[in-house]
């Protein structure tokens, strides 16, 4: 489904967030490779969707290339509203959740929410707890500490809660794997709920379900929810719609906790398609409205416009900040901001948390180096890297893993020293599946977990060599699957570019995983003048000209001096481009955003 374009060298491979939540790595350090332009070579009667939904054959293009097709499905993805969410009814077992915690709440029975360390696990905590409150459920939380505890629910946490005297557990983003658990908890006469979003363990071609009350989550079998990939803060999103409904709650009031379901579907690198995507652009639009005030400072401390907030500044900045907390401190840090109503409190936990996110960026720098160093030293040609940082705080290892991978385009596993034995976290590449990369040397780790992406796992500090040893000799990887690709949406002339179809590719927003940024390219542009800007010298203003003899003005935000270095005398090049509108001074000018290029 695609055409090759060309090459370009590439110091830096642009890639997808190195985290859940955490920012790009802006270095331009690494292996020299060279990156395949491809061009996506979807086919569709673009003029006859033009015609259709009055909109440029462009923005058509783009759409069949993120996998929009039908009518039906267009018309959702251009003008769909909160109308247009599915019904929570459809959720397996929405409607008994909804009926048990009626039931406890009108009893007074007590609930105990367990959430997760995470971005989701603290959204979707906070939407439930807000809700039972208002029900004037008994209600409180625990979220597992990320070092001490791991991930989910373990049985320290039921048993704590039975001898607190709670009734029912509702976990949320967490649960739907903890068998064991869940059987210990049913023992002691607990009524179990699980909210959870995690894909379903199998056997026999049938889901291995914990014991519990009720169990929504959309991964199951028989659950005919249509859109399967919804992260935990939207079910408990939804099942919060039909306890509200039982109650007789006015939709406005459910309405209200919006912008933290779109937080955490960001945040978790949802796919920002069908529901999840008007999710999202319904939840940033009532972002700069929000009644949260921990919410509110957050966006304060970070310097944000809280009138044009994009999926960038989840994803960028306020999703690593409610992260820090559980990476360096405790979730429920996070948690305690989204809940305060105090501007004093809600103040300073915002300007912690900014700093916890400040502390951790260095952390994560300076552990990228030390990964990189060791890569550069030992293993540049291995096929899967497996590095060691006995030191390295364990919540970063992700994130490292991420840089890695963004660096040398390979899969990467970075390991650290935990209270037993050595724990890490991996990144991968398209063509290589973590999870069955792990299941064939698992006889070397005592537990991991994941997916075709990513893994988490744990093992014996004398199990490292052992274990890098077996991924190489394993990996079926050729040369071919180190090389970066770069997608290109249409080979389009930028004098074709007006405001109007700048305006209609903001239609598109929110950007992110599953809709990303469309991508143009032309060939044959010739560079007029090239100066850099910023006190930093990351920026180069360009003064081009298309082939057709047109002026264009453009910019590419890149190491300046390296750009300049490498031009040179060359006067042409070949170039992957977004277009903007450029205002300075009052006026507005069509400026091109250079995201790549390769010189003649």
């Amino acid at each position: 489904m695609s055409d090759r374009w060309g090459d370009r060298k590439a110091g830096k491979v642009p890639g997808r967030e190195t985290d859940e939540t955490d920012e790009k790595s802006n270095g331009q350090e690494g292996q020299i490779m060279t990156a395949k332009w491809m061009l996506y070579a979807k086919k569709a009667d673009f003029d006859g969707i033009a015609k259709e939904f009055h909109i440029n054959p462009v923005t058509a293009r783009v759409m069949r290339n993120r996998d929009v097709e039908g009518s039906e499905a267009i018309h959702r993805y251009l003008y769909g509203t909160k109308e247009d969410f599915y019904s929570p009814h459809l959720l397996k077992d929405a409607d008994r959740a909804a009926e048990i915690l009626e039931e406890k709440a009108n009893q007074g029975r007590r609930v105990r929410i367990v959430g997760d360390y995470d971005i989701d696990g603290v959204c979707s905590t906070y939407i439930l707890f807000k809700a039972l409150n208002r029900v004037g459920a008994v209600v409180d939380y625990e979220i597992p500490d990320r070092v001490k505890d791991g991930y989910g629910i373990n049985e320290h946490i039921i048993e704590a809660a039975c001898e607190d005297g709670v009734d029912t557990i509702l976990t949320c983003d967490n649960g739907i794997s903890a068998v064991e658990q869940m059987r210990r908890a049913k023992e002691l006469g607990m009524t179990v709920i699980i909210t959870d979003h995690h894909d379903i363990a199998k056997e026999d071609g049938r889901d291995i379900l914990p014991q519990a009350d009720a169990i929504v989550n959309p991964k199951q079998q028989d659950c005919p929810y249509p859109w399967k990939e919804i992260c935990g803060a939207v079910v408990a999103y939804k099942v919060v719609k039909v306890l509200y409904e039982r109650y007789g709650i006015r939709d406005s009031e459910w309405e209200e906790m919006m912008e933290f379901a779109a937080i955490a579907t960001v945040g978790d690198v949802m796919r920002l398609q069908d529901e999840n995507r008007i999710l999202v652009r319904e939840g940033l639009a009532r972002m700069g409205l929000t009644k949260s005030t921990g919410l509110r400072k957050l966006m304060e401390k970070n310097k944000l416009d809280i009138e044009h907030l994009t999926a960038f500044h989840i994803g960028f900045v306020i999703g690593p900040c409610l992260n820090a907390g559980g990476r360096l401190q405790t979730a429920k840090m996070a948690l305690r901001l989204l809940l305060s109503e105090d501007e004093a409190e809600a103040d300073r936990l915002a300007e912690e948390l900014k700093l916890l996110n400040d502390q951790r960026k260095d952390m994560t720098s300076e552990g990228t180096e030390q990964a990189a160093a060791q890569v550069e030293e030992r293993y540049l040609e291995h096929k899967v890297l497996v590095v060691y940082l006995p030191e390295c705080h364990e919540s970063l290892a992700g994130i490292i893993a991420g840089r890695l991978r963004e660096r040398y385009h390979k899969p990467s596993i970075v390991l650290t020293k935990a209270e037993e034995g050595v724990k890490g976290s991996g990144r991968s590449i398209e063509g290589y599946h973590m999870f069955e990369a792990l299941l064939e040397v698992k006889e070397l780790l005592t537990k991991f977990g994941g997916h075709p992406m990513a893994a988490g796992l744990s093992l014996a500090e004398e199990n490292v060599e052992a274990f890098r040893k077996a991924l190489n000799d394993n990996a079926r990887l050729t040369e071919e699957d180190f090389i970066p690709k770069i997608w290109i949406d249409v080979p389009m002339p930028m004098e074709y570019v007006t405001e109007p179809l700048i305006r209609e590719l903001e239609m598109l927003e929110p950007f992110g995983q599953g809709n990303e940024k469309p991508q143009f390219a032309q060939k044959g542009i010739r560079i007029r003048s090239a100066r850099v800007l910023g006190k930093n010298r990351n920026a180069v203003k360009l003064a081009m000209v298309t082939p057709r003899g047109v002026a264009v003005d453009g910019i590419a935000f890149t190491d300046g001096d390296a750009f300049m270095e490498e031009m040179g005398e060359l006067r042409e090049m070949d170039v992957i481009y977004y277009p903007g509108i450029n205002e300075y001074n009052g006026n507005r000018t069509i400026q091109m955003v250079v995201k790549e290029w390769k010189f003649h």
